[in-house]
């Protein structure tokens, strides 16, 4: 299992991932699974195709060999080999010749953007189509086009994969990044690659919590793991669907449903912090994989994390979301991010002062300084702090941001205070087995 510790790291497997032709099913998917199960081992579970799951139901299987198009000279216009966004994904298999006019309909262009190919699904309705950029739309003329579009859909399944790591408690932490989209580099190998160097950077650390990462196809792919997992939604604490992680912008938190969840205050907290550009978003039931995870029939704590938002770029659903969109700078930065929040997560702790009547003397244990007259040491500041709100109510975020003092020295304080019998964890169920 190799390792993912630089941005050079994140970058070399964004290149491996991204010409890789994935969907909501099919090999491609699984090729990705397997490769990123070399970095972080994946459980896979495959969902037959025909299955029920709620609403919806689990399509055929999707595999494709190989598309073209060829204009009335023979010469190929379209070929799914230059780049598989060529092809409508989902597309049925079809050979035939057919005039500009019968082909208008299934070729699809960006006109804003006259040199990108936009990308397009046909999942749940049987279609076929090409993209291509407006400028060779265009260039075509009038007279009989051949089409050749081998693939296949049968019944098959869906596949997604989980990473699960047991921490003292069985109180879990979701991540989920959908695993679908084809050579689509922010939009989303950036959220594959940084959610393998958060578990691989997880499984090293002491934790709390249980947990849960969890790779699959978007809507379908999260609707099948809520199926499999239902009776034990319960557990979930926190969660975060991540994505859009490796372009300049800076971050962007979207609030859970429930809007005042533990990770809607942790996350602001966190991204303010290292970027006071980032910015916080309410709720909305459009997006990604949060719309199913908040759904009221399970409506999760669980928010979501991204640098742009969702159709927030120029380049997004477009071939233009290319390698040279992301950087190792911004991976790394995001991988980051998400390792603060994951620490706030793991040691945002209650607690009770156990001598709450007046100032217990900190001088006597060693806490304090000797030397009177002056004002207190951040350090001390904060054990001050930590002693006034330990109501077992105040969370040591809480105290951070009322103090106005950094999350760590907050912790540190409270540890120390801890070690020294002034302060008990209070007992919120998180830590039970």
């Amino acid at each position: 299992m190799s390792d993912l510790v630089t941005g050079t790291d994140l970058m070399t497997l964004a290149g491996r991932l991204y010409p890789i032709c994935r969907s909501i099913s099919g090999n491609g998917l699984r090729e990705t699974l397997r490769i990123l199960g070399g970095h972080a081992p994946l459980v896979l579970t495959e969902v037959p195709s025909g299955t029920q799951v709620y609403d919806w139901e689990v399509p055929l299987e999707w595999n494709i060999e190989s598309a073209r198009l060829t204009d009335p000279d023979g010469k190929v216009v379209v070929d799914f080999t230059d780049h598989n966004l060529h092809v409508v994904n989902y597309s049925e298999p079809v050979t035939g010749a057919y005039s500009l006019d019968e082909l208008g309909p299934r070729l699809h262009t960006d006109a804003r953007n006259p040199e990108w190919l936009p990308y397009k699904t046909s999942y749940y309705r049987r279609s076929w189509g090409f993209c291509l950029s407006q400028q060779t739309l265009q260039s075509l003329r009038k007279g009989t086009f051949g089409v050749d579009i081998k693939s296949r859909l049968e019944p098959g399944s869906l596949t997604f994969g989980e990473f699960v790591l047991p921490g003292a408690s069985r109180r879990e932490v979701l991540l989920f990044t959908h695993a679908c989209h084809p050579s689509l580099a922010n939009d989303n190998v950036s959220g594959l690659v940084v959610a393998a160097a958060l578990a691989q950077w997880l499984s090293s650390r002491p934790r709390k919590y249980t947990w849960r990462l969890v790779f699959a196809p978007g809507t379908i792919g999260s609707l099948c793991w809520l199926r499999n997992n239902e009776s034990h939604l319960h557990m979930v604490e926190h969660g975060l669907v991540i994505g859009l992680l490796g372009d300049s912008a800076p971050w962007t938190y979207k609030r859970s449903r429930r809007g005042c969840a533990p990770i809607d205050e942790i996350v602001p907290y966190v991204i303010s912090a290292m970027n006071p550009q980032s910015r916080v978003i309410d709720f909305e039931p459009y997006g990604y994989d949060e719309r199913q995870l908040c759904s009221p029939g399970f409506n999760l704590p669980v928010g979501r994390l991204t640098r742009s938002a969702n159709d927030g770029y120029r380049e997004y659903h477009s071939s233009a979301d290319d390698l040279k969109l992301i950087s190792a700078d911004s991976l790394l930065q995001s991988l980051d991010a998400l390792k603060a929040i994951a620490e706030t997560v793991e040691t945002n702790r209650r607690y009770i002062n156990l001598s709450p009547k007046g100032e217990p003397r900190l001088g006597k244990r060693g806490l304090y300084g000797s030397m009177g007259g002056s004002s207190p040491a951040r350090s001390e500041l904060a054990m001050l702090w930590v002693l006034n709100q330990s109501d077992g109510e105040q969370s040591l975020l809480d105290i951070a941001r009322r103090s106005g003092l950094d999350f760590e020295v907050i912790r540190t304080a409270a540890n120390a205070l801890a070690n020294s019998k002034l302060l008990d964890e209070r007992d919120d169920g998180s830590s039970s087995v």
